[in-house]
């Protein structure tokens, strides 16, 4: 009786894996580009689909999971070293390290602030700017006034962003830095049913489009331009003290104290939960700083690669920390080594804290719901670029199960949106049955 029970119990769920292949390798949906699928049962060790999953894609912001991992193992899950700085004499002279909490708007972390303000000695902002070129390689040139292009920088303040805000009862917004205030400008009213900002390309000069008739809130951010002489200004406006920018190789060259700042955690919530891209490439900054003082995103992949990620099916071909470059180009199932990596390193309730879940937060809050009144069975990094899709995570089952799972969607002309249907259905659908 016993091996008829086992003997049905292996029938059903070859004819539910079959039924999940089918649903994949019959869709119209799919046939419309090219899609790589792996799903995996790691309890059983054992690979349930596999449709093109040695092939190369663009991840788009999968791109993250191996910045995450990446971060995560190598600055851990407690604080980040914010600030490097060496004393001589009566003077301070300190640099970045690519935190991106400092003064960031959504974060509260004030430490290496504090550490700035209490300081009686003389303030010397060391330039080590150069090392970060502020866009990424493959990086679109257009992208400059747009949050997901937000520059990347050595030593970031506000988020390297003036964030525009109004609150409902507000009848003006607030600028933030105020400094930029005197730098935004208003075009003539348009048919546009909210406010519009934008920034002038070569120069920190803002302009914004007002509407007739218009209530309600807003927050946006606009990347500004960077630059080591800005930060000094920035900081001694806000240390209500002089910072002075100097240029000095041997500093650089020597051995800092490092001040921690900011809680890794929030920062790859952050990440992770809202695609944050600006996140992302800091992250590999902090990364290059902890391994050898210097800022080099190269640097930190890398080492990443032949360290961390040596036992990958297929060698990550790898650029930035964010997505954003179309040169980036991973497998299918490079990627789900890597979830099992995650799964063996990180906690599930950490995981389950950073990832977005499906029909609760981040970028998936509006896919991939459970049924009602159940807890969200999709744990996954999201990717979207032009006609490139991407979804890689954890499924819960109903059974109790946790599979692994990777798409990858390239070179599809029809609208995301449809994509993103398609594979709820799928999704759901191992979710319920296996």
């Amino acid at each position: 009786m016993k091996k008829i029970l086992f003997g049905l119990i292996i029938l059903i769920s070859s004819c539910t894996v079959q039924k999940i292949n089918k649903s994949i390798t019959n869709s119209a949906v799919f046939d419309k580009g090219h899609l790589g699928f792996m799903l995996l049962d790691p309890e059983k060790g054992k690979v349930l689909v596999d449709i093109n999953s040695d092939k190369y894609f663009i991840p788009a912001s999968n791109t993250k999971l191996f910045t995450f991992y990446t971060a995560y193992t190598l600055l851990g899950d407690d604080l980040v070293n914010g600030l490097n700085y060496i004393e001589k004499g009566d003077s301070l002279i300190f640099w970045g390290t690519g935190d991106p909490s400092f003064l960031h708007p959504d974060f509260k972390n004030q430490v290496a602030l504090e550490f700035l303000k209490s300081q009686t000695k003389q303030l010397y902002l060391l330039d080590n700017f150069e090392q970060v070129e502020a866009f990424g390689p493959g990086w679109s040139w257009d992208w400059y006034p747009y949050y997901y292009a937000t520059e990347r920088s050595a030593f970031p303040i506000y988020g390297n962003v003036v964030r525009f805000d109004k609150k409902e009862d507000d009848k003006i917004f607030e600028v933030i830095p105020a400094r930029f205030k005197p730098l935004l400008k208003a075009e003539k009213t348009t048919n546009w049913k909210a406010y519009n900002f934008t920034r002038y390309k070569d120069q920190n000069l803002f302009s914004y489009q007002v509407p007739d008739q218009w209530t309600g809130t807003f927050e946006t951010d606009i990347p500004f331009l960077t630059s080591a002489e800005l930060t000094a200004v920035l900081l001694s406006e806000e240390l209500n003290k002089k910072v002075t920018l100097v240029k000095n190789e041997n500093y650089l060259r020597s051995e800092p104290t490092k001040l921690q700042t900011a809680a890794a955690d929030s920062i790859y919530s952050q990440m992770m939960k809202i695609s944050d891209n600006f996140l992302a490439e800091q992250l590999l900054l902090l990364v290059s700083d902890q391994l050898n003082n210097r800022l080099s995103t190269s640097d930190a992949i890398a080492y990443s690669t032949e360290n961390l990620l040596k036992d990958l099916p297929d060698k990550p071909i790898w650029y930035d920390g964010s997505g954003l470059s179309a040169r980036n180009m991973f497998t299918p199932r490079s990627i789900i080594t890597l979830l099992g990596k995650i799964r063996t390193e990180v906690p599930l309730e950490k995981i389950k804290a950073y990832f977005p879940a499906g029909g609760e937060s981040g970028t998936i809050r509006n896919w991939y719901k459970a049924d009602e009144g159940q807890p969200p069975y999709i744990y996954a990094k999201s990717g979207s670029l032009s006609m490139t899709t991407a979804l890689s995570g954890y499924i819960l089952t109903k059974s109790g199960k946790i599979l692994h799972f990777s798409c990858m969607m390239n070179n599809y002309q029809i609208p995301t949106t449809d994509l993103r249907t398609e594979l709820q259905k799928v999704l759901y659908y191992i979710h319920d049955r296996y």
